[in-house]
């Protein structure tokens, strides 16, 4: 089974920033597209930035050109790097792979305050 450990959440205020970290299991990590997702109050789950297993990066519109993904194959770990922080990024990030695995982890929770 996948394991998924999120890390790095917490508390900011609007137009901080913040790098999310999660730990994965190795059997799948570095043959497979791996994503951030995010559950806000209120809303289904949403896949907000993606990365294939060669390194290219996607993004919903709502945080292109403010998040960056990245990942370490050699550590099994995948970030998200958060800038200019909004209220509406308020909410459980998870990682998964992409398409998602039917386990997911912990989650770590993001609150922005305006």
């Amino acid at each position: 089974q996948v394991q998924l450990v999120e890390s790095g959440g917490g508390l900011v205020q609007a137009g901080g920033s913040l790098r999310l970290s999660c730990a994965a299991s190795g059997s799948i990590f570095s043959i497979n597209a791996m994503g951030w997702y995010r559950q806000a109050p209120g809303k289904q789950r949403e896949l907000v930035a993606a990365i294939t297993s060669g390194g290219a990066p996607n993004y919903a519109d709502s945080v292109k050109g403010r998040f960056t993904i990245s990942r370490d194959n050699a550590k099994n770990t995948l970030y998200l790097q958060m800038g200019s922080l909004k209220p509406d990024d308020t909410g459980i990030y998870y990682c998964n792979t992409v398409p998602y695995y039917p386990n997911w982890g912990q989650g770590t929770q993001v609150t922005v305050s305006s």
